[in-house]
């Protein structure tokens, strides 16, 4: 009797003390997630290891006299000429900034050759490096340079454009949060068929983020991790997408242990250690992936790293723990009308996955010929992809900054708009000086603030921004320039790509040799695992062959961003195997427990697949969000792991991997004895199968 009642207390007590360590936990962590913002970080500079040249430019500008510069151009325009009056106005409104602001030097405009443009290139240290007077600035300035009657008015240059992107990524965690919710709200309607039981999950999901936020906040504080507005937004992503993924394996499993289980506390625990333990080792999975990126130079891609793993962990403690408590605290009328009753069984119905099973079972290398040939062909769209993507092509819409750049680029072809800034030791700046003039593609080359030991020289080359022209000119100025630095936007654009590059190759063979040895002892296996990443490294290709058909010809995008293939290949290995392990752990147990290969194969298929494509259409739709985000890197991040996550779920981890297991037969488990044995349990033994 006695224990009987301490079960009954437990059963009532351990969800409602889960309850209140949650709100415990959330009131904690609530003052550190709403500071999130605060210190998200948005400038190309910013994203720079501090080893590039043009990082160390932006940190010497930053100490000399009157701090960073922010540099703007404004540029006046009317078709067919800019008319006197015009002229009078531009000129008048300079000196209004002037006297409201400081400026460096005196603002001289540079005309057009057919008259119709005139720019005034415009500099002050006023700002600093404080993001918000930089924008208070950018702000005035535009409100004080107001076009009428004809005449065009806009500002642009690296402040401008700066202060535009700010706007752009600080206005995305609203739309990305609600769209993402409303996204998962709507998919787990469709799969729950019930008008609250969806709300337990989401409503857990949301918790999971915010505490997410806190923490991210706790790692920038304590160990200076990176936060930007692409990593903040991809962590939220991850939170919902992967949070849900779990949600769904163990609803699924909890539902059928209350058919088996008369009480829902102990249905839970049945259900806890039925999935618990492949939830924990895929979640394991998926951050030893995302950590990988902590070998990357760039600081975006490297803070991504802990970003993306906190979201995942925050996801895996609500849903181990808060999501469980709240389901039983709710009881079996949580899932009205479809109630699982005590000692019911559900209808039978003709399985999807069970039909996808037979054809690979009847044609196994058929099927897997069949795949490998689709796979590769839609990865050979790799080579359409466009180029590397430019400042002015960054922006699904048209910010002031981008309309600016535009205008001047049609009104001085030969000239460039944008600024280099060399930073000379000040003992050589005079032969600096004379050299940058020396330089193919140089127009101009001013001397400007002195203090540290350095001197500022501001550089026009007489090409556009970004061009393969004035990339030339940047890179013959650092090869000419020794113990100089050569920065500015341009300059920083192209040491992202290198950085890129070197980041590619290095974390790349780290994250697969990771997964592999994580996958080898989770599954005793040397093949299982070797077709595992083989299969998510084809998905990754074919998916960016697929964006490399559309980028272009279909949404109009001008470019491609020079972090797209490293992010999306972290991403879509790391979520793939994540699917590979709910079926190839499920194929695993049934062979132990005494199915022959093939029987194990199509039964972890059978029994896995509405699950794992539930949760594979749940994640693809989570990332597929950000396609609607108006920053053009999002955006094709976003479309890359959506139709990879499609590509894996409906394709290779239905037809491929099985067509994989049923031809290998016990082969698949080598070197592991289920590749010697059957595997049958010895007599009195009873092994649980892994369900999901």
């Amino acid at each position: 009797m006695g224990a009987t009642k301490t079960g009954a207390g437990r059963r009532r007590t351990v969800p409602w003390l889960v309850l209140g360590l949650w709100i415990a936990v959330l009131a904690i962590a609530s003052p550190f997630a709403a500071k999130l913002g605060d210190v998200q970080r948005d400038r190309a500079v910013d994203y720079l290891p501090a080893s590039a040249d043009s990082t160390q430019a932006a940190k010497i500008q930053e100490r000399l006299p009157g701090g960073e510069a922010t540099e703007m151009v404004l540029v006046y325009h009317r078709d067919g000429g800019l008319t006197a009056a015009d002229r009078k106005t531009a000129a008048g409104q300079i000196a209004e900034i002037a006297g409201a602001h400081e400026l460096a030097g005196r603002p001289q405009g540079i005309p057009s050759e057919d008259g119709a443009t005139l720019m005034y290139p415009v500099a002050s240290t006023e700002p600093g490096t404080d993001e918000k007077a930089r924008d208070a600035l950018v702000n005035d300035v535009r409100d004080v340079a107001r076009g009428s009657g004809g005449l065009g008015v806009e500002v642009g240059g690296p402040g401008a454009l700066a202060t535009d992107s700010a706007e752009v990524y600080n206005s995305l965690d609203g739309p990305l949060l609600y769209t993402t919710a409303a996204v998962v709200a709507l998919l787990l309607i469709l799969i729950y068929r019930s008008p609250f039981l969806w709300l337990v999950p989401l409503a857990v999901a949301g918790m999971a983020d915010y505490l997410s936020m806190g923490v991210a906040y706790g790692l920038n504080q304590w160990f200076g991790t990176a936060v930007s507005g692409q990593s903040s937004g991809i962590m939220t992503i991850l939170v919902f997408g992967v949070g849900t993924d779990y949600a769904l394996l163990l609803v699924s499993r909890y539902r059928e242990e209350l058919r088996r289980v008369e009480r829902p506390y102990d249905a839970m625990l049945a259900a806890l250690r039925g999935c618990g333990p492949a939830v924990l080792a895929s979640s394991g999975t998926v951050a030893a992936g995302l950590l990988c990126l902590l070998a990357a130079d760039l600081n975006s891609s490297r803070g991504m790293g802990p970003l993306g793993t906190v979201g995942v962990l925050c996801a895996l403690a609500a849903m181990l723990t808060l999501l469980p408590a709240l389901l039983v605290l709710l009881g079996r009328r949580v899932f009205w009308p479809l109630v699982p009753r005590h000692g019911s069984t559900p209808k039978a119905r003709r399985s999807l996955f069970a039909a996808m099973g037979s054809s690979a079972e009847r044609r196994p290398r058929t099927v897997l010929v069949g795949g490998a040939v689709l796979l590769g062909a839609l990865a050979l769209g790799t080579f359409a992809l466009p180029g590397n993507l430019k400042q002015e092509d960054s922006f699904t819409t048209r910010p002031e900054a981008i309309a600016a750049m535009e205008t001047l680029a049609e009104a001085y072809p030969e000239r460039g708009s944008q600024p280099i800034t060399v930073i000379a030791p000040t003992g050589r700046a005079q032969d600096a000086l004379a050299a940058i003039r020396d330089t193919r593609g140089v127009d101009s080359a001013e001397a400007g603030r002195s203090g540290g030991g350095w001197t500022e020289l501001t550089v026009l080359a007489s090409t556009p921004p970004q061009s393969a022209a004035e990339t030339a000119t940047i890179e013959e100025l650092r090869d000419k320039l020794d113990g100089s630095y050569v920065g500015g936007p341009s300059a920083q654009q192209i040491d992202l790509e290198d950085t890129n590059a070197r980041d590619t190759a290095i974390v790349v063979p780290i994250v697969l040799l990771s997964v592999l040895l994580i996958l080898a002892v989770l599954l005793r296996s040397l093949v299982a695992p070797l077709i595992l990443v083989a299969a998510v490294v084809a998905v990754w290709g074919a998916a960016l062959g697929i964006g490399g058909l559309v980028f272009e010809p279909l949404f109009g995008f001008e470019g491609t961003d020079p972090g797209l293939g490293l992010l999306s290949f972290v991403f879509l290995v790391a979520l793939g195997v994540d699917y590979g392990i709910f079926l190839m752990h499920r194929m695993r147990e049934e062979a132990l427990n005494g199915a022959g290969p093939t029987e194990a194969a199509l039964s972890a298929l059978r029994t896995t697949g509405g699950v794992i494509a539930s949760a594979g259409l749940v994640l693809a739709a989570t990332f597929a969000v950000l396609t609607s985000m108006p920053m053009v890197q999002l955006v094709e991040l976003g479309f890359v792991i959506a139709v990879g996550v499609l590509l894996d779920t409906f394709l290779v981890r239905t037809y491929l991997v099985t067509s994989a297991s049923v031809a290998l037969r016990r082969r698949v488990w080598w070197p592991g004895r289920l590749s010697r044995e059957s595997g049958r349990p010895a007599a009195g033994e009873v092994r649980e199968p892994l369900g999901v």
